[in-house]
């Protein structure tokens, strides 16, 4: 008879806090065109050491306070909140944009963009003016969401409770809490005790939570998306958000959360080509057959990135479609016009994906055997893009794409289509 040996599970690395600004002034961008001005200017920033945090694992607090201290976490906050109102497909460029410096720091503001928007959509008027203007002062909200142990990625233990004492108590383990460790408050997905899904937003130091720095993946190695245990910890009815109403009516929840996803992973391809031809350049060595000076007069090289831009800009013109398209359902969406929407960013993350992907392998095929060499770290494209293109597979996105165009079918209403 033969044994299986269990794989191991994962221990915890540190529950150490980064040093970031506990009580931060942020600026408030007024534009869409100042939020991708402020973000090329980040951008080049960020990029400077970016293969020397993913060698260390250094984590980006510093970076974080810069990036939300230019206001570039408020940017989506609606004009009658004191915030831009930036159209969603000024969001995705100025996420891709951070995302081709580094997409670690690139992902780390997507679970809190994701929770403004629930609180937009789902809030109530005083939670909107409470939790904006925290933002708008510079406040970072991190993702207690996901469990590592439940059925399925939708599936919650996480349970939230009242008291009897005006606010409610909340118990569960959560994995995949990518922005926790970096947050000034907390975000946790819990189930109330009617079965539905509600943000139960706290201070990080509130007692009882414990944020546990114990990501251990290849790839996105500086997003400390690691654990949060969470017992009995005390939430205001003001922290308390009906998640679970953007679900049941129509709105734009999951397709803003889907449209940064596919934002990091356009980033990534966008980073991995750039290196490509950079390296191409001034570094890898012409074939032996092709009879050239340089590499980058290799007519099979010169082809390849030829490709590879243009699937690029394909994917930069998808994920523009479906930003705008976002911006069409912002208030009072139908189901009619959800679906249409649902699509066309199903379509973007396709090709972000698929492109991400690619570009990250092409880069070591076509600047050759020198560019896998440790002292470049150009290893970490590929497994970053390897590592967040899996957050949602685009195996069912075809499926969803299809089943709607052929049979009519709406596809799924959540974080995850």
């Amino acid at each position: 008879m033969s044994t299986v040996t269990p794989f191991p599970q994962p221990r915890a690395i540190s529950t150490e806090v980064p040093a970031f600004d506990r009580d931060p002034t942020a600026h408030v961008i007024a534009s869409d065109a100042e939020a991708i001005e402020v973000a090329k200017a980040l951008a080049k920033e960020f990029a400077v050491e970016a293969a020397e945090r993913d060698r260390e694992r250094r984590l980006p607090a510093a970076e974080l306070d810069r990036f939300s201290k230019s206001g570039l976490w408020g940017i989506t906050i609606p004009k009658a909140y004191g915030g831009a109102g930036v159209s969603h497909a000024t969001l995705a460029e100025v996420i891709a944009t951070i995302s081709a410096a580094d997409p670690s720091i690139g992902q780390i503001p997507q679970n809190h963009l994701a929770a403004l928007d629930v609180v937009r959509v789902t809030g109530s008027e005083e939670q909107k003016k409470l939790w904006f203007g925290r933002v708008l002062r510079g406040y970072r909200l991190g993702n207690a969401f996901s469990e590592a142990r439940s059925k399925t990625v939708g599936a919650f233990e996480t349970t939230i409770r009242p008291t009897g004492e005006g606010d409610f108590v909340v118990n569960g383990q959560k994995f995949y809490a990518t922005g926790a460790l970096f947050a000034h408050f907390i975000h946790i997905g819990a189930v109330d005790p009617d079965g539905n899904v509600v943000l139960a937003i706290v201070p990080r130091d509130t007692p009882g939570l414990t944020i546990i720095d114990s990501w251990s993946g290849f790839g996105q190695r500086t997003t400390a998306s690691g654990n949060v245990s969470i017992e009995n910890v005390r939430v205001a009815p003001e922290g308390v958000i009906p998640a679970y109403l953007g679900g049941v009516h129509p709105s734009s929840n999951g397709a803003v959360s889907q449209i940064i996803q596919a934002a990091v992973d356009l980033g990534i391809a966008r980073g991995a080509l750039n290196d490509t031809i950079r390296f191409v350049r001034e570094l890898s060595r012409p074939w032996i057959d092709s009879g050239k000076e340089a590499a980058s007069d290799d007519v099979f090289t010169i082809a390849q990135i030829g490709d590879l831009a243009t699937r690029v800009h394909a994917a930069e013109a998808l994920l523009e479609r479906a930003g705008h398209a976002i911006d069409t359902i912002a208030d009072g969406p139908t189901d009619v016009a959800l679906d249409e929407v649902s699509v066309k960013v199903s379509e973007a993350k396709v090709l972000t994906t698929n492109v991400a992907i690619l570009a990250t392998n092409k880069l070591h095929e076509l600047a050759g055997t020198r560019s896998v060499l440790g002292q470049y770290n150009l290893d970490r494209h590929w497994r970053n893009a390897r590592t967040h293109t899996l957050h949602d597979p685009v195996r069912w996105k075809y499926f969803h794409i299809g089943n709607h165009l052929l049979n009519g079918v709406s596809p799924p209403r959540h974080a995850w289509n």
